[in-house]
């Protein structure tokens, strides 16, 4: 197969050529959303009854925000554009903050995710003799099938084994010499301790390449990965609104991720006054869907937060790049008056030797002050320290930890194996103070 094939015209498309490609799609978006019962008042209230009233891309901008509350409003049906029987997939969310949220999807929607989905596994260089082993999540979850269907189409060899059961996870990499898998981070970490308890080597595998995604995590938990398998790792993002995996993927050079411009378009705010951000300048990623039929979105807030970076890649792509996740704009932690985002602390423990592949932050009230403790598992060969190099370790992880955010945590070391371990997302913050 030549690889090529996905490098297509529109993935170099010049400038002016996208902008007017973006528009094109838009007033098509426009045309769906104005199906829906949401949308149709919505627009309204701004003006708009029909795609023609949409002049320039900046005609956007008189939308109003999407949020997930007023997708949890809408549900089940108030935001789907086509008729039911029109539609052949429904995603959702999982649900653990009240009503779900649902994305449908024609078949051209699906077609079209799985060509964006195409394009991201070529683009980290496979082609159809890899074999890929899909350690994310089937089901409602969108991380599964995804990639499934994407890396069917470039060709690979797909093995859908799904999250969990990990010595089966072992067992099919050795036997069928899996050279590709997609795994969140946290559970790439995971395999590598159990693949250290059950005495494997890196020599009884054939593993090249993985695609992280579904969780924010740091430069320094790549780092951690790729020289724990000896293997690149790419990030990928995606969320369940805009399809699920591959909005946004690295190339091979790893220098931020390329969104598909032709699919989504891209504007990045400020989350607290809701105006565009600079160039450059972190904000929230606010995203509008270009080529979907069932659940067009228009200026959907997405909560990651993250920045352009306008510089041409090495590769030759034209698509804008987005930096690598920092959290959640309502993620982040306010602990007696500092704001903390979760992943500032992982990256800070995550350079640490000594530390192992899992932790957790859990915030608790101790009279009318925040109490932070920070619990992280060790090394194999910690425990067997003397007791005065564990005290040493627990405090200069808590240095560590107030020289870049400002706050002192209380630390607790762990063996490894002994914290929890999610095969999904990771959940990586215990907030006592909400319940």
């Amino acid at each position: 197969m030549d690889i090529r094939y996905w490098n297509s015209e529109i993935e170099t498309i010049d400038k002016k050529d996208l902008k007017n490609y973006q528009l094109e799609n838009l007033k098509e978006t426009i045309y769906w959303a104005l199906k829906t019962p949401f949308y149709k008042e919505r627009l309204a209230s701004v003006e708009i009854t029909s795609p023609d009233d949409i002049k320039t891309l900046s005609d956007l901008k008189k939308i109003p925000y999407t949020t997930k509350d007023d997708l949890r409003r809408v549900y089940p049906y108030n935001h789907l554009a086509v008729p039911k029987e029109d539609v052949v997939r429904l995603h959702a969310s999982s649900g653990t903050t009240g009503a779900i949220t649902v994305i449908y999807h024609t078949q051209r929607d699906i077609d079209r995710w799985t060509e964006l989905a195409a394009r991201a596994v070529t683009m980290v260089g496979c082609t159809n003799k890899d074999v890929f082993q899909n350690m994310m999540s089937y089901g409602l979850f969108t991380g599964g099938l995804g990639l499934h269907y994407g890396a069917e189409k470039a060709g690979l060899t797909v093995i859908p084994i799904s999250a969990g059961n990990t010595k089966r996870q072992f067992k099919f990499m050795k036997d069928f010499q899996t050279t590709f898998v997609h795994a969140t981070p946290s559970y790439l970490l995971h395999i590598s301790s159990i693949m250290q308890e059950e005495g494997y080597k890196l020599s009884d595998f054939n593993l090249k390449k993985a695609l992280g995604g579904a969780e924010p995590h740091s430069e320094d938990m790549r780092k951690k990965i790729e020289s724990l398998f000896n293997i690149d790792v790419y990030n990928n993002y995606g969320l369940s609104e805009m399809n699920g995996p591959c909005v946004a993927t690295e190339c091979l050079y790893k220098d931020d991720m390329h969104v598909w411009e032709d699919s989504f378009y891209l504007e990045i705010i400020n989350p607290d006054t809701l105006e565009e951000a600079p160039e450059g300048e972190e904000g929230e990623l606010v995203f509008t869907t270009l080529r979907r039929q069932a659940t067009p979105l228009l200026r959907y807030r997405t909560r990651d937060l993250s920045s352009i970076n306008p510089a041409p890649c090495k590769c030759g792509r034209t698509h804008r790049r987005i930096a690598r996740i920092k959290g959640r704009s309502d993620d982040m932690l306010i602990i007696n008056g500092v704001n903390v985002f979760p992943a500032q602390i992982e990256e800070i423990i995550m350079k640490m030797p000594e530390v192992g592949t899992n932790y957790l932050i859990v915030v608790d009230k101790a009279g009318a002050l925040d109490k932070i403790t920070v619990k992280t598992e060790v090394g194999p060969n910690t425990f067997s320290d003397d007791a005065r190099d564990l005290n040493a370790l627990r405090e200069r992880i808590k240095q560590n930890i107030k020289d870049a955010v400002l706050i002192s945590p209380a630390v607790e070391l762990h063996e490894q194996g002994k914290l929890p371990v999610q095969e999904g997302k990771a959940k990586r913050v215990i907030d006592n103070r909400k319940t």
